[in-house]
């Protein structure tokens, strides 16, 4: 399954696919009304640690960790990729506490967002991807990970 991978050494620290992301999932047509004036909720966010800068979202684990503590079910396997069902979801953040990556996060509806590949909003290649101007986002197949402790 193709998913999102970092090339740390590529990353400028430009946040320009979170900015791509919280547009991507607005569901606005319209880039400067989707986030003009508005506190962006990307599903990736850019960490600088120790002078590198590295995006982080949902690596759609072969054995996730937020799935399997989902006391409503809302997070679920889709063909790989891990989904929210924001109807279904309490906003208990248990699956929050539990992804070791920190790749699941609450909105202000208090529910919770997750990377999911851009699948409902768009074609070809997730929206980080295509924005990133360094090409430190890619989207490929690679060898899944496993995220059970």
């Amino acid at each position: 399954m193709k998913r999102i991978y970092v090339k740390e050494d590529w990353c400028l620290g430009c946040h320009l696919c979170e900015y791509n992301c919280a547009y991507a999932n607005s569901g606005n047509p319209d880039m400067v009304k989707a986030l003009k004036d508005v506190a962006i909720r990307p599903r990736i966010r850019i960490e600088e640690a120790g002078g590198i800068s590295f995006a982080v979202s949902c690596r759609h684990c072969e054995e996730p960790l937020c799935v399997r503590n989902c006391i409503t079910g809302s997070l679920r396997i889709v063909d790989g990729v891990i989904t929210v069902d924001q109807e279904k979801c309490v906003g208990c953040f248990t699956c929050v506490l539990s992804c070791p990556y920190g790749a699941v996060m609450p909105t202000a509806a208090g529910v919770v967002q997750k990377c999911e590949l851009c699948l409902r909003n768009a074609a070809g290649s997730p929206a980080c991807v295509t924005g990133c101007p360094n090409g430190a986002i890619v989207y490929e197949e690679k060898e899944a990970r496993e995220c059970a402790m």
